[in-house]
């Protein structure tokens, strides 16, 4: 998955101003505690981070 698909994924599901503050504040232990955009700095793979947004965050498997 590309970064601009990554990006666009979370701001379709959750709107820009959400997702921005996403990125920033909801921290995944399996990323290091890392939160989505260090993650994604960091050279883990979008759609891993993408993935755990929607089981974090409830997103229908449809939309994974």
């Amino acid at each position: 998955m590309r970064l601009t698909e990554f990006t666009e994924l979370m701001e379709t599901e959750f709107g820009s101003t959400a997702a921005y503050s996403m990125l920033r504040d909801h921290v995944f232990p399996e990323f290091g505690g890392r939160n989505g955009a260090d993650a994604v700095d960091a050279g883990y793979d979008p759609k891993q981070v993408w993935q755990a947004y929607c089981r974090d965050f409830d997103v229908p498997r449809d939309r994974w």
